[in-house]
């Protein structure tokens, strides 16, 4: 029985219509609402972008943002490539990767709870309830209030949340690339001498590159858009602000429309940028 030449238009119909309505419009609207003043009435031209670029507030929360979209891909990307590789070649392999794993299912508003009580800060004479103090002081020095020690310590300090979360999921992506390697060629590799130092850098990694390019703009793109954490465990406090949740507070808190979507406007196009050098990238190394 032949199917219907409409059928398969009705589908692409359908999906497209619900395209257009939740995420097509609301980007159009969200870049009109950028131009207007906070009640989203009249027209202010750049005056949002401008506040973004030029306020004290805003540039602490970019300055957070290219922190994280420097530290946390390296970190991920480098434990997760390392990890791969390495847990490939132990016994109880499945064990080990579920364990490294398991931070991802949990939720990153669930991690960002769990951190704050790990990085929990109590004076000397009351007993820590921080599993990091209760090391410290247990080895025979002073509690640290580790998220608020400073604009690097502290911003490092939430890096590290991401990082529990993302590196197994860096890890999974390559153990699958690595187990798709041809055997042969490092086999060749150790005939011709090679060690696993020169096996690693020489073999493994030249041919695991597309990988590590989209893992990598994979883990760029969410240190762009990091929120959850941020809010959870300081709400930007102690100079940890970041773009997500600066337009968190312009929208909830300011009931500031136009500079809220400016934010959202900017980290869309940011997105867009990264996942655009990425395709450009790849595209050139096929041809």
């Amino acid at each position: 029985m032949k199917t219907r030449p409409i059928i398969p238009w009705l589908y692409l119909f359908a999906a497209s219509v619900l395209i257009l309505f939740f995420l097509v419009y609301p980007t159009i609207n969200t870049l009109f609402i950028s131009f207007k003043d906070s009640k989203s009435i009249e027209f202010i031209g750049f005056k949002n972008y401008l506040y973004v670029f030029t306020n004290d507030a805003t540039k602490l929360a970019i300055r957070n943002n290219l922190l994280w979209m420097i530290v946390f891909p390296v970190i991920t990307v480098s434990l997760g490539l390392l990890l791969a590789v390495l847990v490939d070649k132990v016994r109880y392999e499945k064990i080990l990767k579920s364990v490294i794993f398991l931070p991802m299912a949990i939720s990153f508003v669930g991690a960002g709870v769990v951190w704050r009580f790990m990085y929990a800060f109590r004076p000397v004479e009351v007993g820590q309830i921080g599993f990091l103090n209760w090391i410290v002081v247990t080895a025979g020095g002073k509690p640290l209030d580790w998220l608020s020690r400073g604009p690097w310590i502290n911003n490092i300090a939430l890096v590290i949340i991401g990082v529990w979360i993302w590196t197994g999921f860096c890890m999974t992506v390559f153990s699958a690339a690595y187990k798709g390697l041809s055997s042969e060629i490092l086999e060749a590799g150790k005939i011709d001498g090679a060690n696993e130092w020169h096996l690693f850098w020489k073999i493994v990694v030249p041919m695991l590159m597309p990988t590590i390019s989209t893992v990598t703009v994979t883990m760029l793109v969410f240190s762009l858009k990091v929120f959850d954490i941020i809010y959870i465990t300081t709400n930007g406090l102690f100079d940890t602000e970041v773009l997500a949740n600066r337009m968190y507070k312009e929208l909830f808190l300011y009931w500031n429309l136009g500079r809220a979507s400016a934010i959202a406007t900017i980290l869309l196009v940011a997105s867009i940028a990264i996942m655009s050098i990425s395709v450009f990238h790849r595209s050139s190394q096929v041809t």
